[in-house]
């Protein structure tokens, strides 16, 4: 199978993500990629037409999701590439997230309120109604409204060059810890999740670990591996080289697949396009498929 894989791609069914699993998937076959996984983040709702929809465009597609979690007092993500969408495991751990999210996203919209800015959970319910909103969908949804440009305390949001990272500097300024409308995260824990996944056929592979929230160490990866981590997401829109070095050693070390996904998700990540990461193949599969446990 030539081509590249990409097991990090986000569908509508994501808060943040833009195209259809339809759409996505022509993306694929116009850019040569022999295999994606849709990874939303916390929900299969993707599944099961997504696999209609790669039927006969050449294109592999391996189910899966990201899960938003907490590992020693820092968030997490974890793909789980191979799951079965429908099973018990898979269904708890969804069900538990987007209850923690929901929670999450309602106190923030509230603390929005109380500053003064224009913004009310029935907004944030019709322009997500698929899963519960990440702060940073919150942000743009905000942004999106007309009214938000002529509001003075959003009117630096909408000036000068960095108006497509908007929503991160929003994010940044209100909902990151110590800002006006930071509320606690509520992610089930990454232990449990390592526990319940491979229940479902799942093989989890840590997301990114060299992003700012994550920063993940030898030590934790380490830990991780030894509670049933099985892959390592090398190649990615977030490192620079030197982090992709730093993890490809890991990687090798503490024996784990090296995997590769862009996190496309379209607007909302206005500098990675689909196609961007192309450093994975065949042997990506292949690696994650000798560790999945079928029984």
């Amino acid at each position: 199978m030539p081509g590249f894989v990409d097991l990090h791609v986000h569908s509508r069914f994501s808060s943040d993500g833009d195209f259809t699993p339809a759409e996505l998937l022509e993306m694929a076959r116009a850019a040569g990629c022999a295999a994606i996984s849709i990874s939303d983040h916390d929900t299969t709702a993707a599944y099961p037409d997504a696999l209609d929809a790669a039927a006969g465009t050449g294109v592999e597609l391996v189910p899966g999701m990201e899960v938003t979690t907490l590992y020693d007092g820092r968030e997490f993500h974890l793909l789980l590439p191979y799951l079965d969408w429908t099973h018990p495991a898979i269904i708890r751990i969804a069900e538990r997230v987007s209850a923690g999210r929901e929670i999450e996203a309602r106190e923030r919209v509230a603390r929005l309120a109380a500053l003064g800015i224009d913004l009310t959970w029935d907004e944030i319910e019709a322009a997500s109604p698929v899963a519960p909103p990440l702060g940073v969908t919150i942000a743009q949804i905000l942004l999106d409204k007309p009214s938000s440009k002529s509001a003075p305390a959003l009117r630096k949001y909408f000036e000068g060059t960095a108006r497509s990272w908007a929503p991160y500097h929003f994010y940044r300024d209100y909902f990151m810890e110590g800002r006006p409308a930071f509320v606690p995260k509520r992610h089930i824990p990454l232990l449990d999740v390592l526990e319940l996944a491979p229940e479902a056929g799942a093989v989890p592979v840590l997301a990114h670990p060299g992003a700012y929230f994550e920063n993940a160490t030898r030590d934790d990866i380490a830990a991780l591996k030894d509670r049933g981590a099985a892959g390592l997401e090398v190649f990615t829109s977030y490192h620079t080289p030197e982090q992709t070095d730093f993890y490809r050693g890991l990687a090798a070390e503490l024996d784990l697949v090296a995997t590769a996904g862009s996190d496309f998700h379209g607007r909302i990540k206005p500098h990675v396009r689909f196609g961007d990461i192309r450093d994975g193949g065949r042997e990506v599969l292949d690696g994650l498929l000798a560790r999945r446990r079928t029984a």
